[in-house]
């Protein structure tokens, strides 16, 4: 059973489809003003896209920190000097 499990996870690796991560109004809009030589909206809506990704990581980071802190002085406030 663990050989399968691996091996479905080493196979999923390495079998990857195609996505589109746009709906089709952004991209529609990108390729517009891109094909009229304005290329800043794509700069735009790629930093918008990094901002979307980073927030999430940074709340739970956030939140590990804290937690870990407040556990390391729980554990320190439990053993005897």
């Amino acid at each position: 059973m663990k050989s399968k499990s691996l091996f479905l996870l080493i196979i999923t690796f390495f079998i990857h489809l195609g996505a589109m991560g746009q709906c089709a109004m952004c991209r529609a809009s990108v390729e517009n003003n891109v094909s009229n030589g304005d290329a800043s909206i794509g700069a735009g809506l790629n930093n918008g896209i990094l901002y979307l990704v980073v927030m999430p990581y940074l709340m739970v980071g956030i939140i590990g920190f804290f937690w870990y802190r407040a556990s390391k002085k729980r554990k320190a406030k439990l053993q005897p000097r």
